[in-house]
């Protein structure tokens, strides 16, 4: 199924429309320079303070804020973020009453301050978080972000992480800038003229870095299904982060002509630019360049990205908009999940009751890749077919208290180490079929119980 291309175009001028302001020098006005400490002394109680995220997260700024929140006495201050790397400080119990975290997207720093009730999550579109911004649903007093060092005239970037900060400080009160010379300048949207930040910390703090993990069997087996059988020469490929995508990009060196629109990327879409298999030739939205929202990953990407024209780091209203990604030519979108029913309902972001991460941009590119205007896009699930611990991540039905992120409707290719199964257009008893052929074999058997114990017949082509 196909979009159409007049309400694809309309979308698209209404989406533009979001975002075509631009941070112009304003006359005669230039940021303060303070100390981290003297900077956060703004910060009063009761405010709402966006903390920039991924990459960027501006920790020494963050250590600042924890300290002024100490000794001024402050309550009720709400930190609002997708997630952040660093300690999380403002999540230790001592900060309770202090601070509260409200993740956008969270992050392992503040699972536990979740789990335990001394912190938020916000389900939310990673496509539409910066709406909760613009249209005020979510103001903002305060925005702690980090920039590169102004320019000759003036111009400072929001470096590796521009996804929903651009949003974020166009309609913040304040904006304080960690001006780290470590931070890679990047072309696109998150270029920021000095005179719209009020106060500039100069910093020397090294980027968090996130390196490869090596890869399991399981893990390199899945990689060569999805290069082997889904990515063609010519794709746009949307990946996000972890094991099982660095598998596929590892497998994918006797590719042609691939492209890359993607809410982040890391390491390994670099490689394949050196190697030449990454042109983004074929791409019909921002042809010839990489278009992301953030990246992560080590010094290498970081060097790679800094004041590199190959690379556009992008609003995620625009990376994520499903009338954007539908456009580009056979849109691969390859995602992880927690674990998949026989219904074909898919659990990203929580272990039961215990939240893990958020919706982020998964459905975005599931239902992009699924809507693609030339109808060759691969809407791509990929998971091992079993825990660390031996259990099974295709199950009956899920957990109690898991969310669905991918819905049962949505869902399209799962992939395992056992093989492909193509669930679009098929009913509840042929999708059961197909997923517990991707099963672990010591949890085959059970499954089909279950499922005959479930649908009162047995799962079947």
């Amino acid at each position: 199924m196909a979009c159409s291309l007049q309400a694809v175009r309309s979308d698209f001028e209404k989406l533009l429309s979001l975002f075509t302001g631009t941070f112009h020098p304003l006359p005669d006005r230039l940021p303060q320079k303070n100390t981290a400490e003297e900077a956060v002394q703004v910060i009063q109680s009761g405010f709402r303070v966006f903390v920039h995220g991924a990459a960027a997260t501006p920790v020494p700024l963050i250590e600042a804020l924890c300290q002024h929140g100490l000794k001024a006495g402050l309550r009720n201050v709400e930190l609002l973020h997708i997630h952040t790397e660093g300690p999380g400080t403002y999540n230790k119990p001592e900060y309770e009453g202090i601070f509260r975290s409200n993740s956008l997207f969270l992050a392992a720093n503040a699972r536990k301050a979740v789990m335990d009730g001394r912190a938020d999550v916000i389900p939310v579109f990673l496509c539409e978080i910066p709406l909760l911004f613009r249209e005020n649903k979510i103001p903002l007093d305060v925005a702690l972000i980090s920039i590169t060092p102004p320019d000759k005239h003036g111009f400072c970037s929001l470096g590796p992480s521009v996804d929903c900060t651009r949003a974020a400080i166009q309609n913040a009160k304040y904006i304080i800038g960690m001006a780290n010379r470590h931070l890679p300048r990047t072309i696109g949207d998150g270029i920021i003229h000095q005179s719209h930040v009020d106060t500039i910390v100069e910093c020397d703090y090294p980027l968090h870095e996130l390196k490869k993990g090596e890869l399991s069997p399981e893990e390199l087996k899945i990689g060569k299904l999805i290069a082997e059988h889904l990515v063609e020469d010519g794709a746009t490929l949307q990946m996000g982060i972890g094991s099982i995508p660095d598998a596929v990009l590892a497998q994918l060196n006797d590719h042609k002509d691939l492209g890359v629109h993607s809410e982040m990327f890391s390491d390994g879409v670099v490689e394949l630019v050196e190697n030449g298999c990454i042109t983004n030739a074929k791409k019909n939205i921002e042809t010839g360049s990489i278009i992301s929202s953030f990246a992560v990953g080590t010094k290498k990407l970081y060097d790679f990205m800094d004041d590199n024209p190959f690379v556009e780091m992008c609003d995620v209203s625009f990376t994520n908009s499903t009338a954007v990604i539908c456009q580009n030519p056979k849109v691969t979108a390859i995602n992880s999940c927690i674990e998949v029913d026989l219904t074909g309902q898919v659990c990203a972001d929580s272990i039961g009751e215990k939240m893990y991460s958020g919706f982020g941009g998964q459905i975005d590119f599931i239902r992009g890749a699924a809507l693609g205007l030339d109808g060759r896009g691969k809407p791509i699930i990929a998971m091992p077919s079993t825990t660390k611990r031996g259990e099974s991540k295709i199950v009956n039905m899920l957990k109690n208290g898991s969310g669905v992120v991918t819905t049962r409707a949505h869902v399209h290719y799962i992939v395992t180490e056992y093989g492909i199964a193509y669930l679009f257009g098929k009913n509840i008893r042929q999708r059961a079929y197909e997923l517990i052929r991707l099963a672990h074999p010591d949890h085959r058997e059970r499954l089909e119980k279950e499922a005959f114990e479930r649908m009162k017949c047995m799962p079947s082509p």
